[in-house]
């Protein structure tokens, strides 16, 4: 799918949304970012089915060292304050397949942008480079992980809880169970 403006305007936060402490994590981010260099960004989760920007490429890809579990807290999305649901985040340890897409350096900042709106409206996630293989070598590629220390992560929880959750839990963008499904 391929972003465009109008979409945006539903699709959650603009960075005018994004509180300041985030925004200065993301001049922080932006400025290990190489000028006039592609960007490399990695997509586990909804990045595969709606990433919201156009790719130059884009390549089945695994990273080592983190894996995509359903452990984070959606009080928006696929849950409520009152029923969260859950949605898949990526976790220290084991490996995660996804994809690894490639921004041509002239719409890098803007797409960074634009992710990070999505993707850090609130401090959740943790954005890290991971290196990803390409067929033209490994990348360092944008990645949103979720440290086990984040209010969002939910540790083990029981099978009750899980049945409740896929029973009940229903956000702006649907239920969790069709999220997870």
């Amino acid at each position: 799918m391929t972003y465009t403006p109008t979409e945006a305007a539903t699709d959650g936060p603009t960075m005018d949304q994004t509180p300041v402490f985030q925004r200065d994590v993301l001049d922080r981010f932006r400025a290990q970012c190489a000028a006039g260099q592609d960007l490399w960004v990695f997509g586990y989760a909804s990045l595969l089915w709606r990433p919201e920007f156009e790719a130059q490429e884009q390549h089945i890809s695994r990273v080592w060292g983190w894996h995509r579990a359903l452990k984070m807290w959606s009080r928006l999305n696929r849950g409520s304050p009152e029923c969260p649901g859950l949605v898949f985040a990526l976790v220290r340890g084991g490996s995660c397949r996804g994809v690894v897409y490639r921004i041509a350096p002239e719409q890098a900042d803007e797409v960074l942008t634009r992710l990070w709106a999505r993707e850090m409206p609130m401090d959740v996630y943790t954005p890290s480079w991971l290196q990803c293989n390409t067929p033209r070598g490994p990348v360092q590629a944008l990645a949103f992980t979720l440290p086990r220390s984040s209010p969002s992560f939910t540790g083990q929880l029981p099978a009750d809880t899980y049945r409740q959750i896929f029973q009940q839990a229903c956000g702006r963008f649907g239920a969790t169970l069709d999220y997870a499904r």
